[in-house]
């Protein structure tokens, strides 16, 4: 390989992008349709340049090679992923949440004799799991003994180290209430950046996940929430999905799906309990 190149001026050939296409939906689920030509190609020039690849016939076939398929996967969902989150998404959830879904599985016993178990899925840079431990640390606060442990999983390796991390700019917790703010993050000197407290690191297990393995959690959860991340998969593959994410989900236990996101038509076990949110019969 050379050591460094200036610029990718080469397109990508039809055939590395349907070899591109195929592995990418077969290995994390993600649709590619022609129309994505483009942007995979802008978005591999990153890679290109750190490898010192002089084109897209030469990364396609390092791809595939026995080193690429060790040491470059994690790199190429890296850069073909969109991770768009930020803390309090869709502020009806968490009325539902706290409204529905928390006074009725605590009417259950959840919580008191063993923790609630809820599943961020597709968690992204961490700020819904930590918005899930805040929420749930509010709840606590007026029902002595109810216990939540949060497990967050992403597919990206480098995504995951972020949100482990827990450390944000001031713009991204511009939606936090104040009071959460002052309880459950810490300012830098600077005042430019906030840590997650250890009161909500401690809550959350991060743990690399690809939704296209044939996964089992070590235990069924009582909520999940998986938002905005199926609408990169196909239809077929959508509905497999869910199934699998039911398998993982207590009966009774709530999911809460993406607004822009639909279950209509899908055979699963579940009953709407409102818009995007449902119950495992």
């Amino acid at each position: 390989m050379q050591s460094s190149m200036s610029l990718v001026r080469s397109e990508m050939g039809e055939s590395e992008f349907q070899r591109f296409s195929e592995l990418i939906h077969s290995e994390f689920g993600i649709k590619m349709p022609p129309s994505k030509k483009v942007l995979l190609q802008s978005r591999f020039q990153k890679r290109l340049r750190a490898l010192g690849l002089s084109g897209y016939k030469e990364y396609c076939d390092y791809v595939f090679s026995p080193d690429g398929r060790e040491n470059e996967r994690s790199h190429l969902i890296d850069v073909v992923t969109t991770n768009t989150t930020h803390f309090f998404r869709e502020p009806k959830h968490w009325d539902i949440m706290n409204n529905t879904a928390l006074p009725e599985l605590w009417s259950r016993g959840v919580g008191k004799n063993n923790a609630l178990r809820i599943w961020s899925a597709g968690c992204s840079s961490g700020e819904e799991p930590y918005t899930l431990g805040m929420v749930l640390y509010e709840w606590a606060a007026s029902r002595q003994g109810f216990d939540f442990s949060i497990l967050a999983t992403d597919i990206s390796r480098k995504i995951l180290s972020e949100a482990k991390r827990a450390v944000y700019s001031m713009d991204k917790v511009a939606d936090v209430p104040m009071q959460y703010k002052k309880k459950y993050m810490l300012k830098s000197k600077d005042k430019k950046l906030v840590k997650m407290d250890k009161l909500l690191t401690s809550k959350v297990t991060f743990q690399r996940l690809n939704f296209m393995e044939n996964f089992k959690l070590p235990q069924q959860q009582d909520i999940i929430f998986c938002r905005n991340v199926v609408i990169y998969f196909d239809r077929q593959t959508q509905e497999v999905l869910f199934n699998k994410f039911c398998n993982n989900l207590k009966s009774g236990g709530y999911l809460f799906i993406g607004h822009s996101e639909s279950l209509s038509g899908m055979k699963l076990p579940i009953k709407p309990v409102a818009p995007t949110v449902f119950q495992r019969i």
